[in-house]
Order: structure tokens, then sequence, then C-alpha cells
């Protein structure tokens, strides 16, 4: 049976627990694993532009011996040019997985549901579960532990928040939103997230006031106020997000020591400031960097 990856709700602790003990041993001996997916190809489509994701995915796939190749957003116009599921039983045929950047989430959905081989959700409007593992990785290799760890995202309610949610409950890693009213993430994965981390005696809180939010946490996240496919509510977000700056005033109020984190790319001056940003207190790049270490260990689980 085929494994996919397309949202962190369907993947269990030890799953998780498993990708980061893989990804300890990737960061130590790169060499070790240089061709463990020797012969292997994946497929990166991708409906929205990337950096990090795209790079990560290609580089990492090269580091394990195995090719990646990138179809842009006109080459297959999926699901006008070409229906979802042609796509995936043509791919499949040819690949041995399917990396897809896309704005619905139904998209992912039906790619895995037709494509015979692995489907790796690299964002969707819903879901960026490569993005929170990363993060929660990240976390854990600076802080050392995860029982009795804060988080607190300020910021939009959006896929980064949703599965970081989902990746913070199961590992028991405490968990506080700060988003302004109507910007709250999906109603369904709080509810959820919150009912898995009471069984891990951890905590999901959700506040409608940064300054609660961050009182005394040990991590500070924070993403764009505006994502893909938002930029006409731009204007309004501004005014709206306002108070939800990750600023000096507002880090004053975490532990002395708070790691501050920004899954990038950053609108600097807006969601975040260069002081904060750039301050020794930044994990930013360290997880930008982890999200190449992270996927690697995903694309063997899956792949070999």
């Amino acid at each position: 049976m085929k494994k996919d990856l397309i949202s962190i709700s369907a993947k269990s602790t030890k799953e998780i627990e498993e990708i980061f003990a893989l990804t300890d041993k990737l960061k130590k001996d790169k060499d070790k694993y240089s061709k463990v997916l020797s012969g292997k190809t994946i497929a990166l489509i991708f409906q929205k532009p990337s950096n990090r994701t795209r790079v990560s995915f290609e580089v990492g796939m090269y580091q394990l011996g195995g090719n990646s190749f990138y179809l842009a957003p006109n080459e297959i116009s999926l699901g006008v040019r070409e229906s979802v599921k042609d796509v995936a039983k043509t791919l499949s045929r040819y690949v041995d997985g399917i990396v897809l950047r896309t704005f619905e989430h139904k998209n992912i959905l039906d790619l895995a549901k037709f494509a015979d081989v692995p489907v790796i959700n690299g964002l969707s409007d819903f879901s960026h579960p490569c993005q929170a593992l990363a993060d929660v990785y990240t976390i854990k290799e600076k802080l050392k532990v995860s029982k009795g760890v804060t988080l607190a995202y300020v910021g939009d309610g959006n896929n980064v928040c949703n599965s970081l949610l989902y990746t913070c409950a199961k590992i028991g890693l405490n968990m506080n939103v700060g988003a302004p009213k109507g910007y709250e993430p999906d109603r369904s994965v709080l509810k959820e997230s919150k009912s898995i981390a009471k069984s891990k005696k951890a905590f999901i809180s959700l506040f409608n006031n940064p300054y609660e939010a961050v009182k005394g946490v040990d991590v500070i996240y924070t993403d764009v106020w505006t994502s893909m496919g938002q930029e006409k509510e731009a204007k309004v977000r501004k005014k709206i997000f306002k108070e939800f700056q990750v600023n000096k005033n507002l880090i004053g109020l975490a532990n002395k020591n708070v790691l501050i984190m920004h899954c990038l790319p950053a609108h600097r001056g807006e969601e975040i400031t260069d002081e904060v940003i750039d301050s020794k207190n930044s994990v930013v790049f360290d997880q930008a960097e982890n999200r190449m270490h992270v996927q690697k260990a995903i694309l063997i689980k899956l792949l070999k």
C-alpha cells in the first residue's frame, strides 16, 4: 500500500518521531545516504511560486542519489488543460513520487486518490505539512526537549498555523495562537488538535490579543499577513494585523531566550521587524535549512 503525506492529521506521533530520528541521522552522516534513492525520480508540480520548497526538494533528492524535475503552472495547467485524475495516472507511469504545491487542498486529495505513487503536499491553502515538520524538528533540535515548551503563533490562522497545531499537539508541544477575530485557524483543526494535545498532557490555547499569546513562551512564530491568492485583501489585512507585528515590544513579554521563527518569505516591516528577524534569537534560517533535511527523511520513508 502506497504512503502519502497530505496532512499531519493523518500521521501518528510514532511516524513523526521516526521522521525526526531519521533527520538526525541524515544531518550527521550525509554520505551514508547518498545512494539510498538511486534510480528514483520525483515530479514537482507547482501552481504557486517557490524558493525553499522547490530548492529543498530538488537538492534533497539529488543528495539521496535520485532525480527530480519541475513542472511549472503553465506546463500542466492542472485541472484545466488536463484533469487531476489523468495527470495522476500518467505521471504514475513515469515517476516514483509526486510533490504538489497548489491552491485548493482538494487538488492534493484528488491527486493522491488517483496516483499509484506517493504524493507529498508541498503546500495547499489548508495545509503545509513539510513546513510544520521542519519547524517542530528545529525547536526540538534547539531546545533538546518538547515537553513543557510553549510556541506562540502570532498572525493569520492559515495553512502553516493549521499544520503547526497538528504537529505540536501530536508531539506534546504546547501552542498558543494569537490571531485577530475572523482570522483564527480552522475550527475543526483547532478542536481536533486540542483533543490530541490533551491526551499528550499538553495544551492548545487561542487568543485574539497577541500580547496575551506570547507571555512567557519559549518560541514565537509568525507568517505573512497576506498569503498568495489573497493579494486583493492586503490593504485591509495590514490594518487588521497591525497590532500583531512581531517586534521588540512583543518579544519582550516572552522568555529571555525566546526563539524567533518565520517560514519565509518575510515581509520585513510588516509581520516582523528587521531588528527581530536578524536578532541572535532568530532561528529563521536554521528552520529554512531543516526543510531540506526533514524532507529527505520524508522522501526516504515514502519512496524507499
